[in-house]
């Protein structure tokens, strides 16, 4: 299928009216200091834009020209600039950039391609972005976006960024060459996203190819009753996944039921807005040591009884376990203890374990039971990148492993296995040697659900496009 390229960015260009727009071209708009927006690209490398422009601001207030920058040190500059990604490298790149400047150019940013090359941290998309937007020069500046979805349109059959602005010089119109960069991040931020895109909104989706794309899952419905979507999903911090766009990522999983691991708060130290969540029921149970464990669960429905804990007051003190009873079924939030690095604590997960399979089964002889939240532990090889070299370490001892086959053997299902069982679906990643990029990770977040209740699943998915924690949410869509 071959598209109409003029067509398709025509109709892109009115649609990102709207949308975020990339922080760089932003900045081009209220200055067209060449010195500022290549300071601001160099910055925007492998960093979202939000905090991109926080640290521009922090920047540009100490220093707005070269003269400025010149007199601050590298390890000042790290601080004004952090967190962008790669700071201590960027920062090292600014140190040295007034002097290149002075030196070969005056003091001012050059206007050619091979120019901006020789400048510090500076590479193709930098220097093409540089000339677009500061000098107003017909350049393509290709983003992962660019190179991404100019190959799902089939436009290019390219492997590289580098290739497929090569590519798209020998084909794209020129008019299209300054404003395709701004399109297509805005585009590729909003609707056509990295992973689970949303074609099912996409005004183009009726003539786009979708070369290798796998949109997103919707809610599923079913003629056989109210299907409710079950969210679970460990936040590292519900204050900290807050700054990081939680009420944006809220809309778009549009869960009846989120059930939040490790929220490390009590209710009072949160904002007003995550202690009272519009349009949901807010339960809280945190641990009495502060910054530390912590579970809530918010629901559009009202629960009809909570329980807090598992009557046991070693585990209840860490705050790990929240039930919410509904009409047809108990939604039991878990946090399950990590065995930590040195397996101290193997022992005491053990207990928790038992413990907290003894409750559940208890009230699955009432009604249905969903068990969700961070159970600390890939169950089988398929469930973690590297099992071999993980064998001996926290979360996939043989210990941790056993009880999990135990706890399937007794009846309670895997719902994500039930429905899809593909190596590589995972929903936690180290933080460390951009694992998450790599797709290096460990799948330790799950919907267990009793035997009884097998014929309610509806759909399951893992949404690694979500992000703001080391952990991405969990789905079950459940019939109740």
């Amino acid at each position: 299928m071959a598209i109409n390229i003029e067509s398709f960015l025509a109709l892109l260009e009115k649609e990102v009216e709207d949308y975020q727009v990339p922080v760089v071209d932003l900045i081009a708009v209220q200055t067209k200091d060449p010195f500022k927006v290549l300071v601001a690209t160099i910055l925007s490398a492998r960093t979202k834009d939000e905090v991109t422009a926080m640290a521009s601001k922090k920047l540009f207030a100490e220093a707005g020209d070269v003269q400025e920058l010149a007199r601050l040190d590298e390890e000042h500059l790290q601080k004004l600039i952090y967190p962008v990604g790669f700071y201590k490298n960027k920062a090292r790149y600014l140190t040295a950039l007034p002097t290149v400047l002075l030196r070969d150019f005056a003091g001012k940013v050059p206007a050619s391609m091979d120019a901006l090359l020789s400048l510090p941290g500076v590479g193709r998309k930098t220097a093409n972005l540089v000339l677009a937007q500061a000098f107003g020069i017909p350049a393509i500046c290709v983003d992962t976006h660019v190179h991404r979805i100019m190959n799902i349109w089939g436009y290019v059959e390219t492997g590289k960024p580098e290739q497929t602005e090569i590519a798209l010089r020998k084909k794209l119109p020129e008019k299209y060459w300054i404003p395709v960069n701004s399109i297509l991040v805005a585009f590729g931020q909003g609707t056509c996203r990295p992973l689970a895109p949303h074609c099912d909104v996409c005004l183009l989706a009726a003539h786009c190819p979708k070369l290798g794309v796998t949109p997103r899952k919707l809610k599923q419905t079913s003629v056989c009753g109210e299907v409710q979507r079950l969210v679970s999903w460990n936040v590292n911090g519900l204050r900290a996944v807050f700054k990081k766009g939680f009420m944006e990522s809220l809309a778009k999983m549009a869960p009846d039921v989120l059930g939040l691991q490790e929220i490390k708060a009590m209710r009072e130290q949160l904002p007003q807005e995550l202690q009272d969540l519009k349009g949901y029921h807010s339960y809280f149970y945190s641990a009495e040591r502060k910054g530390y464990s912590g579970v809530a669960t918010y629901s559009k429905k009202e629960a009809i009884r909570v329980v807090r804990g598992i009557d046991e007051d070693r585990f209840d003190s860490e705050g790990r376990v929240l039930t919410l009873e509904f009409d047809s079924y108990y939604f039991v939030n878990c946090y399950f203890p990590n065995s930590k690095g040195d397996l101290s604590r193997l022992d005491f997960r053990h207990d928790f374990n038992v413990t907290l399979q003894h409750f559940v089964e208890k009230l699955a002889e009432e009604k249905s039971v969903v068990v969700c939240g961070d159970y600390n532990v890939a169950h089988t090889k398929d469930d973690l990148a590297n099992p071999k070299q993980n064998e001996k370490n926290a979360g996939f001892t043989l210990e941790e492993r056993a009880w999990m086959d135990d706890f399937v053997k007794s009846g309670w299902i895997d719902t994500f296995r039930q429905k899809n069982k593909s190596s590589a679906q995972y929903s936690w990643w180290s933080y460390r040697s951009r694992a998450r990029d790599r797709n290096i990770g460990w799948r330790l977040d799950y919907h267990y659900i009793d035997k009884k209740s097998e014929n309610k699943i509806v759909g399951v998915d893992i949404l690694q496009h979500i992000h703001g924690s080391d952990h991405c949410p969990v789905v079950l869509d459940f019939l109740i």
